[in-house]
């Protein structure tokens, strides 16, 4: 496997998975973008910790805003970056050194080959196969949407109520005096 080796990377918008691969002996990260593919020393749940850091919060910190926006503790997906939409869901326990991070915004559709082995099709026409089953990429995808959706729906709210704060209607006022119809003889 010949590719560019690097030692710091971040999770951007152009990220699609994260794999750990075996390179010279020890546990490196496949890194594969639309147009480009790395290694890196890192293992992908450090990369997935550092590119939360990377963009001012904590892998923690995340972890705990997806648990209480969607309630799952296990396996949960984390939102790296909101408004790039730069979300990620792994497919074991992120612990666990095969744990896979899949970009949900560059998935297209996936195909059950076999009971763990799944083919994922990207946006960028490419696809690739996944020691993982169809039901979990399945699942984890559901989840993933459910956090944006929820996440995007807070957002919005939030921009609501802003618009309104911003351009509610100022208090009413006649145009008329009062005067006149109190003073009035009738």
């Amino acid at each position: 496997m010949k590719k560019n080796v690097i030692h710091d990377y971040e999770v951007n918008s152009c990220t699609m998975f994260l794999k750990p691969v075996e390179y010279g002996g020890k546990i490196y990260t496949l890194i594969v973008e639309i147009k480009d593919e790395f290694l890196s020393p890192l293992k992908p749940l450090d990369i997935i910790k550092n590119s939360c850091k990377y963009y001012g919060v904590d892998y923690d910190s995340r972890k705990r805003g997806t648990r209480q926006l969607i309630g799952y503790s296990r396996k949960i997906p984390i939102v790296i970056e909101p408004t790039t939409h730069i979300y990620f869901f792994p497919t074991k326990s992120p612990g666990d050194p095969e744990c896979i991070w899949i970009s949900l915004e560059h998935v297209e559709d996936y195909l059950r080959l076999a009971a763990q082995q799944t083919k994922v099709f990207f946006q960028n026409k490419k696809s690739y196969v996944f020691p993982v089953s169809f039901s979990t990429i399945n699942t984890q995808m559901l989840r993933t949407s459910f956090l944006k959706t929820k996440l995007l729906q807070r957002i919005e709210n939030n921009e609501r109520k802003l618009f309104y704060l911003q351009y509610r209607p100022k208090s009413l006022k006649a145009s008329e005096s009062s005067e006149f119809y109190l003073n009035d003889p009738k």
